[in-house]
């Protein structure tokens, strides 16, 4: 049986909460391969997964919740062997400061831990259209070894809700993170 891992997800108040909610709901029903999740949650991210998804779900997850300022969180440490940290949905801003090594916050001193120690950051980005700025960040935070998955939903497993599109993105992701899970496989 494969190591189980352990996961960091930062969820950012850019608008795409839905995509945060189809992650955490994903990751719960594979505890099975998951050691630990930790989050971490702007507070902007609650107020904007309050308004697009009109509920407080995310206070609903048994996982454990850390503080935007919590420097003392596992995973502020590459000791913790954290092995992958998903930024869903990833604003700009974070985006920036993860591409410039500014750890003002435990998102971004988080990414900068998973980056030095040569694991697995996803930042899930949710804007558009992108300016000349998005796009150098995201060239430096690939160059840093970060992987930008847009959240750009496909349509061929014919998506019939708003959490079987945001799934199509999030499965990606659980893919990259090294998750066994049943999804759509193109020519399958």
């Amino acid at each position: 049986m494969a190591k189980k891992k352990k996961i960091v997800v930062a969820i950012t108040g850019a608008s795409g909460s839905i995509y945060a909610k189809v992650l955490l709901d994903k990751l719960v029903a594979l505890q099975d391969q998951i050691a630990e999740v930790g989050i971490v949650m702007s507070d902007n991210a609650k107020d904007v997964w309050k308004f697009e998804l009109d509920d407080q779900s995310f206070n609903n997850y048994p996982f454990k919740f850390y503080q935007k300022n919590d420097f003392m969180a596992p995973f502020a440490s590459g000791s913790a062997k954290f092995d992958s940290m998903v930024v869903v949905p990833c604003s700009m801003g974070t985006m920036a400061r993860i591409a410039q090594g500014t750890s003002s916050d435990l998102t971004t001193r988080a990414a900068d831990v998973i980056l030095k120690e040569r694991r697995k950051l996803i930042l899930v980005t949710r804007e558009t259209p992108l300016n000349l700025i998005h796009i150098q960040n995201m060239q430096l935070a690939t160059q840093a070894g970060a992987i930008i998955c847009p959240a750009s939903p496909s349509f061929y497993s014919r998506p019939a809700t708003f959490e079987e599109l945001a799934a199509t993105v999030v499965d990606r992701v659980l893919d990259m993170i090294g998750l066994d899970l049943d999804t759509f496989r193109w020519g399958e």
